[in-house]
């Protein structure tokens, strides 16, 4: 039977396999490490705003589940903590290093596409393409028999499917789709409008040029 967690384990446990990746040095983590970046702004949907007793209990819950264990940090009496979510000897999860990066985004950001799969696990593992996400994702579907991750109905007007881990159980599509109408991809909206005004400034400066090399040749200055 798949792991089940809930919305705060899901968020502790993708901090833990986020911060074993891109901050080895720092793993395990502390209680105000784990807290700190389950409240990140960036890298998170929804932005939580935990406070250190929520997550030391969520973290109490995820050792009584044998999903994670503390150790004590070398001369100091400091708990860390690390995950046994997947790829150790204490559970049977194995994942590849492409798959764990999806289930980790998974986790900390909710339902996405291929496309946001691949541009938000860039610091996680390597993909060439979009197509290797989808296999990746495709073989997430079907995880030795068990299913990991769903493919949910495209929404109206979206050029992509959007997959979510079923780890915190059943999803309802209709609640995600109602959720992403009020609360938009912050980085790729920022990034579109961006690119955007660039483009728009780039044409800009190509028109002046053309005004400039025409008056230029009106008055004999070349």
């Amino acid at each position: 039977m798949l792991i089940q967690l809930t919305a705060l384990e899901a968020r502790v446990i993708g901090v833990l396999l986020e911060k074993e990746k891109t901050t080895p040095d720092q793993y395990p983590l502390t209680l105000n490490s784990i807290t700190t970046a389950c409240n990140q702004k960036s890298n998170r949907e929804p932005v939580m705003e935990l406070s250190e007793g929520e997550v030391q209990r969520t973290l109490d819950d995820l050792r009584e589940k044998n999903l994670l264990f503390e150790v004590s940090g070398t001369g100091s009496r400091v708990l860390k903590y690390k995950h046994r979510f997947c790829n150790t000897e204490f559970n049977s999860l194995k994942f590849s290093e492409q798959q764990k990066a999806i289930i980790c985004v998974l986790l900390l950001r909710g339902p996405q596409t291929p496309g946001e799969l691949r541009t938000r696990t860039n610091r996680l593992a390597e993909f060439a393409n979009v197509v290797e996400v989808e296999q990746a994702l495709s073989s997430l579907v079907d995880h030795n028999g068990e299913e990991i991750v769903v493919k949910l109905e495209r929404e109206p007007g979206k050029r992509e499917s959007r997959y979510a881990h079923l780890f915190s159980g059943p999803v309802d599509a209709a609640l995600v789709s109602s959720a992403s109408d009020f609360a938009p991809d912050k980085d790729v909206s920022v990034g579109e409008a961006q690119q955007d005004r660039i483009t728009k400034l780039e044409n800009e400066v190509e028109e002046l040029r053309k005004e400039l090399a025409q008056i230029k040749q009106a008055l004999d200055l070349d």
